[in-house]
């Protein structure tokens, strides 16, 4: 916002506040004399020219601090009655009535109309109060009319006249985050390749709707994803409405305090959703939710400083004009970004109270204003009630708004920190107003955080980032509305201010002294130095593309490490057409939690690694060398970021990776991009899949090449293909071992050409794993020798092998030339040689027996058992 745009704001809360103090309403008037001084301090910081700003800013707070005891001492306005009530709720039938009637939804306004006619006369029947009673049947007797006038109009209209007379049937807000057909009972399709911005309408595959079904149900409780048609939801109701899922869970400081439930009629005469959204009217109490009342501070000054609606555009019911507003029924739908898509949390009015009347829960300094209690509400039920065991502002910030969550770590090994760039980045892009900001503190220790005024492991919103010949600040602000920093620059700080910083900040640390709010500014070394991690939440709308896949990893699906092998891992493809310029895409990685224990302990170490692979299935995590390599982190959300500098097309490998993987997991990669790019999981060319359990033990624990008299003791295993096509082999060791094996042909259908060869190795001996794949190979009989490096090594191991063309095997003799001609050339010997890799043949046959050959079976995903803990 512009300094006037400010100063305007300055003169209309002032003028709001003169007359709330003029009229008694005291409350009221500490609330816009804040704002007023707020909006002044503002415009100062946007240039502005008004005279004597300063000490207009230090009138303001001034009388705050007179109004105080005023507050304390004054008499509250008597509540409603329940008649009085009612006849806010019979409105509010009418008001909704008037919508539905005004979008053509006749049977709907009727049941409105008429449900409000019903509670106007009962109410009317308990009262004896006639300016009321007169009221009441005024409204019932303009519903009854419009009611029996609709009617008559939908009797007498035939259906081809109400087909073409009625208005369309639409919301006038529309969201469509899913397409405006999509349903978790869609038709599935089989696969699907997503390019960069695709029509709402995009249908999702049968894995993706299976994904969002099944975490839809968060904490015992269903979410659906938010649609379009859930604009047209129902708010009124003759009697206050209550949330059929029960109240929400307290946490134990609540209960130690806790008195009752109430709605706001029962606390105040004068409820409304919204005045003014503000930052500093924001107060956390006894909830650990810090990082959430921090996420909710900083969407609130955002959207004020920049007017477009970020977090009010959440709460539902809207009036015409997309503004959240009071329903005297009690009833608020809050659209929550949570497990990949946004979903839709119903909620009551009902809020925890104390003995004294006072919330137990997080409110607006206006104790009228409901709208910072009632998403907080909405957030706490997803996460299983108001026993909340804590989050990050990237969880919360997601949740709230959909921009994109990143993490920066000032004191990590792990992650290089370079103060003065990064400054520079969040100064600018602040003041673009691309990003969200919060940052928290660490662990210290109680003297620590007492002496600078900080509180351990506790998220402060960033209200402001400002530079002064060479300092740097920045404006935090403590979600508990109070408690402030300490340490230099601090209202406390009598050698580091100057007047003019003092000017150019709008700070007077003598009026600061008056009163704590929490807000303070603090250097930024100082905030480097005790602070522990800046959360950034991105605008979107800063990419011109973007798209999203859900997915599933089943635990069942590769090792619990997978330090060695990444062939189980899911692994996608992205292309992108660079221009000149350059560009950048950003994947967000984002694991979905259906559980509160799950939250709260978050076990799962998720990352994103990038490869420059041309999009091809990458099987070993070093070999290629990682482009971008992730750091596994358990937080539910992981970003990727990808610069490209040359113009043209770009394709690389994306692979989702553990640190042990030991659960399911279900989750969200979301593309954006400044440029045109196609995203798409890696198909698999083999739809013929069968593993063979083998071991190496004793004789046959043979060791590689190097070791001649040995090697030949090593198991063989052959197969014949009827048919040219690609072939992939993979093999699973204990992972203390490097096992490899070799790929011999015995014989060719043909001449196979520049197809042929004598002989293919799995390459290095790597622990645990290695593979081999062959483009197109020739039909015929090969043999396969699999290996450890050294000599009896023993231990179990999987042959995998991956195809197009079903594989036959032959129970035949093995040629002479693997038997020892000094000592296993006796007859005998080769009598063992030959049982044993008959017995190994039968352990490959998985059907029945037909002219001397079996068919693997044909599966569409190649999934594998859980492996043994000694396995890789």
């Amino acid at each position: 916002m512009d300094a006037t745009t400010l100063e305007l704001d300055a003169v209309k809360f002032a003028q709001l506040a003169v007359q709330r103090d003029q009229s008694g309403r005291y409350q009221e008037a500490v609330f816009y004399y804040k704002e007023a001084a707020q909006a002044l301090i503002y415009a100062g910081m946007a240039g502005s020219n008004l005279e004597n700003i300063q000490e207009k800013i230090n009138e303001y707070l001034e009388r705050v601090q007179a109004l105080h005891s005023a507050v304390q001492s004054q008499n509250t306005d008597p509540l409603k009655s329940k008649q009085q009530l009612d006849l806010e709720r019979a409105h509010f039938l009418v008001t909704q009535a008037f919508d539905e009637d005004d979008k053509g939804n006749a049977e709907e306004a009727i049941e409105l109309y008429t449900e409000a006619v019903e509670l106007c006369l009962k109410t009317a029947t308990e009262t004896s109060e006639a300016g009321l009673q007169s009221k009441l049947k005024q409204l019932a007797r303009q519903a009854l009319d419009r009611a029996e006038a609709l009617k008559e109009s939908v009797s007498k209209s035939s259906q081809k006249e109400k087909s073409t007379s009625a208005k369309p049937n639409q919301p006038v807000r529309t969201y469509f985050p899913l397409g405006p057909d999509f349903s978790l009972n869609d038709k599935p399709q089989t696969i699907r390749a997503v390019q960069a911005s695709e029509s709402q309408g995009q249908r999702y595959t049968a894995e993706e709707i299976e994904v969002l079904r099944k975490t839809s149900k968060i904490n015992g409780i269903e979410y659906v994803p938010f649609m379009s048609v859930d604009l047209r939801e129902r708010f009124a109701f003759p009697m206050p409405f209550s949330d059929k899922c029960g109240k929400l869970p307290l946490s134990p400081k609540q209960k130690a305090m806790f008195a009752k439930w109430v709605r706001p009629d029962d606390i105040t005469n004068n409820p409304t959703m919204i005045y003014t959204v503000s930052s500093f009217s924001i107060k956390q109490t006894i909830v650990s939710d810090c990082s959430f009342v921090a996420s909710l501070a900083i969407s609130a000054a955002y959207e004020r400083r920049y007017n477009k609606k970020l977090i009010t555009s959440i709460i539902y019911p809207q009036n015409k004009k997309g503004e959240p507003e009071y329903n005297p029924c009690g009833k608020y739908m809050v659209k929550l970004h949570i497990n990949g898509v946004p979903r839709k949390v119903i909620i009551d009015d009902q809020l925890p109270v104390d003995h004294s009347g006072e919330l137990l829960c997080s409110y607006s300094n206006n104790k009228n204003e409901l709208w910072v209690s009632l998403i907080e509400k909405a957030y706490m039920k997803v996460m299983g009630g108001y026993d909340f065991p804590g989050s990050n502002s990237n969880i919360d910030l997601h949740a709230l708004t959909g921009w994109i969550p990143e993490r920066i770590a000032m004191h990590s090994d792990n992650q290089a920190f370079n103060k003065d760039s990064t400054f520079r980045m969040l100064y600018q892009r602040f003041h673009k107003g691309d990003v969200l900001i919060t940052t928290a503190t660490g662990v210290m220790s109680e003297e620590e955080g007492e002496k600078w005024g900080l509180v351990p492991t506790h998220a402060y919103a960033v209200l402001d980032i400002r530079e002064y010949k060479g300092l740097r600040f920045l404006q935090l602000k403590n979600p508990w509305s109070h408690l402030r920093w300490k340490g230099r620059y601090s209202e406390n700080d009598t050698r580091n201010w100057t007047p003019d910083l003092q000017k150019y900040l709008n700070f007077d640390p003598r009026t600061a002294q008056k009163i704590d709010n929490g807000i303070f500014w603090i250097s930024w070394e100082d905030l480097c130095q005790y602070y522990d991690v800046i959360y950034l939440s991105w605008n979107p709308s800063l990419f011109k593309e973007s798209t999203c896949i859900h997915s599933t990893w089943d635990a069942k699906q590769g090792p619990v490490k997978d330090a060695y092998s990444l062939a189980n891992n899911p692994q996608y493809k992205l292309e992108v057409q660079c221009p000149q310029g350059g560009a950048a895409v950003w994947v967000l990685l984002s694991r979905h939690i259906t559980d509160k224990d799950d939250f709260a302990h978050n076990r799962e170490f998720i990352t994103m690694v990038v490869y420059k692979t041309d999009g091809k299935k990458v099987y070993y995590p070093a070999d290629p060398p990682p482009y971008i390599d992730g750091i596994r982190i358990n937080s539910p959300h992981y970003l990727t970021k990808i610069k490209l500098t040359s113009p043209g097309p770009h394709t690389f490998t994306l692979v989702v990776s553990q640190y042990e993987k030991q659960n399911t997991i279900h989750y969200t990669i979301r593309v954006y991009s400044l440029c045109k790019f196609t995203f798409s999981k890696i198909p698999t060319p083999y739809t013929i899949s069968k593993r063979v359990n083998g071991q190496w033990k004793g004789p046959s624990a043979g060791g590689c090449g190097n070791f001649r008299d040995t090697y030949k003791n090593n198991p063989i295993y052959q197969f014949q293909l009827d048919k040219n096509g690609p072939l992939l082999i993979e093999l699973r060791g204990p992972r203390q071992y490097s096992v490899g094996f070799e790929l011999v042909t015995v014989s060719t259908v043909g001449d196979p050409g520049s197809h042929g060869f004598q002989k293919k190795s799995s390459g290095d001996y790597r622990c645990g794993f290695c593979y081999l794949e062959v483009e197109n190979i020739f039909a015929g009989v090969y043999n396969i020798i699999p290996t450890t490096f050294l000599p009896q090594q023993e231990g179990p191991f999987f042959l995998d092998f991956n195809s197009t063309t079903p594989l036959k095997s032959k129970n035949r003799e093995i040629s002479d030339d693997y038997c020892n001609k000094s000592t296993e050339g006796t007859a005998l010997a080769q009598a063992e040689r030959k049982t044993r890799l008959g017995s190994l043949w039968l352990s490959l046959a998985c059907g029945v027996w037909a002219k001397d050959c079996f068919i693997l079976t044909k599966l569409k995903f190649h999934s594998a058992p859980i492996f043994p803990t000694n396995l890789c």
